[in-house]
């Protein structure tokens, strides 16, 4: 009896174990919805002028006068600037003077003298023209003589063998002086003529070096840049001014290959600056190069705004978001609360039940936007989904439901 009632009491004495507790894990949850979801792409991006140029002077020369500065808006063919143009305006005044010298000379030999180897051919002619006067009477005569029977037949040969001669000789008298005439004529008056067309020439040129003595705006827009003051120098190899034209800007960004598949002209899209990520400015997409840029794998995408009020400035850096797709009655969730699988394009998310056991399910994403994105199957609406503290939890932890909701965005 004494040694049973020993082990009975040592056996009593032992402790007992206890169950194991499991921990049970604080998380945050939100709940899935229905509704129209709109898929975007986003990138950096950098504002750049609708049109954007380097205003350089044609020719060298000192700067006399700057009508604008840094700042100023501009209109199109409007002078920026206006340079020494001295030197030119003597030369143009020079080839105006010879221009009228030589249009007298031509005036002069259209209608002035005739040489005076013409004035020999004329008096020929005149002799010639007397001769077969002469010629025609003595033939006349002749005739009418023969007639009567008064001479013989040869003498009326004779007459009209010295009139054919006669009027041979005319003929050749006429000829030599209209030749002689019109020979000199023309060569004189083409010489005259080049000269006249070349100080026209002279003169032309001297104007159009004149006109590039003032610098004017190609476009309209915004002087953004001032590299010269008055009194220097300008070099056609320097710029004067920059100026932009900012009434229609484009933000231009580089998107991944993957998200520009679905980015086309036409689409929409906006821009936020990121010193005001909260005031966005609307566009459309113009331009999706054709080709990949090999270092980045990235395509450069044009977002093109209306900028009527140059409330967007040239080089602001910010970030465009294009709309590719919208989903009408998506389920949707937040993006925190999917867990995607490394190199695949599914994931998984924790759906707390009704007695705070949250299970892990597989999911297969879809679009993607304003921070929510679609679930294809396996959640419904009124899920209640775990956003925050799930990261690689065990399907079926205890959870506790922080007491601070995070909601869906509305």
């Amino acid at each position: 009896m004494v040694l049973l009632c020993v082990l009975t009491a040592c056996s009593s004495s032992e402790p007992k174990e206890e169950p194991e507790t499991k921990p049970v894990v604080t998380v945050k949850t939100a709940k899935a919805e229905i509704r129209d979801l709109t898929v975007s792409v986003s990138a950096p991006a950098t504002i750049f002028a609708r049109e954007q140029a380097n205003v350089t002077s044609r020719m060298t020369a000192p700067i006399q006068t700057l009508h604008v500065q840094k700042g100023s808006i501009v209109r199109a063919g409007q002078s920026l600037a206006t340079l020494d143009h001295r030197d030119l305006d003597a030369q143009r005044a020079d080839a105006q003077a010879q221009l009228a010298d030589a249009e007298a000379a031509l005036e002069r030999i259209r209608s002035g003298t005739i040489p005076a180897d013409l004035d020999q051919k004329r008096g020929a002619m005149q002799i010639a023209e007397a001769a077969l006067n002469q010629a025609k009477l003595n033939a006349q005569r002749r005739e009418a003589l023969f007639k009567e029977g008064a001479i013989p037949q040869r003498d009326l040969l004779q007459a009209q063998t010295d009139l054919a001669q006669a009027q041979t000789n005319y003929d050749v008298a006429r000829r030599a002086i209209d030749f002689a005439q019109n020979q000199t004529n023309d060569r004189d008056i083409r010489s005259a003529q080049a000269r006249v067309d070349s100080a026209r020439a002279r003169v032309e040129l001297a104007s159009t070096q004149l006109q590039y003595t003032d610098v004017r705006a190609p476009f309209s827009g915004i002087v953004t840049e001032q590299f010269v003051f008055a009194g220097d120098l300008a070099d056609v190899t320097k710029p004067l001014f920059q100026l932009m034209d900012l009434s229609v800007v484009n933000a231009r960004a580089q998107i991944t290959e993957s998200d520009a598949r679905n980015v086309h002209q036409g689409q929409s899209c906006t821009f936020a600056s990121v010193d005001d990520s909260k005031k966005a400015a609307s566009g459309s997409i113009t331009v999706v190069n054709q080709s990949v840029d090999a270092q980045r794998r990235t395509l450069e995408v044009w977002c093109q705004i209306d900028n009527p009020n140059h409330t967007l400035e040239g080089n602001a850096f910010g970030e465009v978001k294009i709309v590719v797709q919208r989903i009408p009655n998506a389920v949707v969730v937040p993006g925190a609360a999917l867990e995607i699988q490394q190199g695949s394009k599914t994931g998984s998310l924790l759906i707390v039940d009704d007695k705070n056991i949250a299970h892990r399910v597989e999911v297969e994403p879809g679009g993607s936007g304003d921070g929510m994105v679609q679930i294809l199957h396996s959640v419904k609406a009124g899920d209640n989904i775990v956003i925050e503290g799930g990261y690689a939890l065990p399907d079926g932890t205890q959870v506790e439901i922080a007491k601070e909701e995070v909601k869906g965005k509305e």
